[in-house]
């Protein structure tokens, strides 16, 4: 059978940029997706509806962060099937995975519901901003079955080669997302609420739409109703390759919202302007970002058909090409943050914080470009607890410490909070980096499916 796109053979570079370019477009509608709600109600609302989504869609995006690692499994464990040309087995894989997300997608609505205030409460959400925290944080754990079904369709396809159909889908989830935020906020002024509901609605257009698309392409493997089951053997690669990813990346947004935390209680303005300044930071790291996922893709396939030196070379060419980019997106970030924060906000105080904040990201636009890519290296050779581990050090070691020692100083900027995230990028990179070289060293023969280097 055909695949949407085969990595095992003929150029790298290209094909690699190719699958690219849609993952970055996906993404960056999906940090669209994301910031619309910040930006409209920033624009027709006031400071404590800024923080309350703010602090509302951080807490959401830990949910998300959490489901896409979970899925990378079945990217993973999809596209090495495919590189080993066993396509029954990928299409197994894919049920599978569908009957454990939808299990997933059920328990969460429940937990997420009931412990909205309690996260609230723990995220220090400045006593004006707690209220609308909580309520958009309720409303949009109400859709959790559709952020899990808009994450999960896309891992598949990931998986198969195919980076146009998640493009599609977020495409779709944002255009209906900005038309309901600008109906329920704009006009009708139902402001943190209002942009909760465009959220949900617009997942669930996009869910819906998607499989009536999907029912209507040739998929490059056999798959019926009856692959959706519980297949104990199946699930648990899934789980074994994708929750290490997930529990990373749980861990490494704990740590970004313990900054929140810590941040949020230097005042509304603090809180505000670093809301603002992470709603960008989805932007700045898009590039590094869609490189993570797309080396993951690529190098499963290559492991899959037994061809490491490909997935080493595609590493090279994804960290030189992301650091390219980097340079000139560091450039825009540390000397005109004023201008970007402004698209979010009005307020001259919250600007200025979240442009401070912003310089310090700059740095690790340079960073990121080596890091991810190495993440989506090992992901995609299936070193997944290695990925965790590195993630878990830079991220409670580095991270956590230094942002809350610099908060302790008077006077503090945020600039000096945020130098946490480059110090932390600095350490990890260090780590892959010599497990890479480890693994070199480990290696007793060249051409394995370790994935040694």
């Amino acid at each position: 059978m055909p695949v949407s796109q085969t990595f095992t053979q003929g150029k790298i570079f290209s094909p690699l940029i190719r699958f690219a370019l849609p993952v970055l477009l996906a993404l960056f509608l999906q940090a669209m997706y994301g910031a619309v709600d910040l930006l409209v109600v920033g624009q027709f609302g006031t400071a404590a509806g800024v923080s309350a989504v703010s602090t509302g869609s951080q807490i959401m995006q830990t949910l998300t962060i959490v489901i896409v690692g979970l899925s990378m499994g079945i990217t993973i464990l999809v596209g090495q099937r495919i590189g080993e040309k066993r396509f029954r087995d990928a299409g197994r894989a894919i049920g599978s995975g569908i009957a454990l997300f939808a299990a997933v997608a059920a328990g969460l609505t429940v937990v997420m519901i009931l412990a909205a205030e309690s996260l609230a409460v723990l995220m220090h959400a400045p006593p004006e901003a707690a209220r609308g925290t909580v309520s958009y944080v309720q409303i949009c754990s109400a859709g959790s079955i559709f952020i899990v079904a808009f994450n999960v369709i896309g891992s598949v396809f990931r998986g198969i080669g195919d980076s146009k159909m998640p493009l599609i889908t977020v495409a779709i989830a944002c255009t209906v997302n900005i038309g309901g935020d600008l109906l329920l906020v704009g006009v009708f002024r139902m402001d943190v609420a209002g942009a909760a509901v465009a959220t949900v609605a617009a997942q669930a257009v996009s869910v819906l739409l998607s499989l009536l698309i999907i029912r209507k392409r040739a998929l490059p493997f056999s798959f019926s109703k009856k692959d959706i089951r519980f297949d104990r053997r199946l699930i648990g690669k899934i789980v074994k390759l994708g929750s290490p990813i997930a529990l990373q990346d749980l861990l490494v947004s704990i740590s970004f919202l313990v900054i929140l935390a810590i941040v949020n209680a230097l005042g509304l303005t603090a809180s505000a302007g670093i809301g603002v300044a992470e709603k960008l930071c989805a932007f700045i790291m898009l590039v590094p970002s869609a490189y993570m996922q797309s080396m993951a893709a690529f190098v499963a396939q290559n492991i899959g058909a037994n061809k490491p030196d490909r997935a080493k070379k595609a590493l090279l060419y994804g960290i030189l090409s992301s650091l390219a980019v980097g340079v000139l997106i560091a450039y825009v970030s540390f000397f005109h943050g004023s201008a970007l924060a402004s698209v979010f906000a009005r307020d001259a105080a919250v600007v200025s914080a979240a442009a401070d904040y912003l310089r310090a990201y700059a740095i690790d636009c340079l960073l990121t470009s080596f890091l991810f890519c190495f993440m989506g290296y090992f992901n995609g050779c299936g070193k997944t607890l290695f990925v965790m581990a590195q993630g878990i050090v830079g991220a409670f070691a580095v991270r956590i410490p230094i942002s809350y020692f610099m908060s302790r100083i008077p006077g503090v900027s945020l600039f000096m909070i945020g130098l946490a995230t480059p110090a932390s990028s600095v350490v990890q990179i260090g780590l892959c980096a010599a497990y890479f070289f480890w693994l070199a060293k480990k290696a007793k023969r060249p051409g394995t499916v370790r994935c040694e280097a």
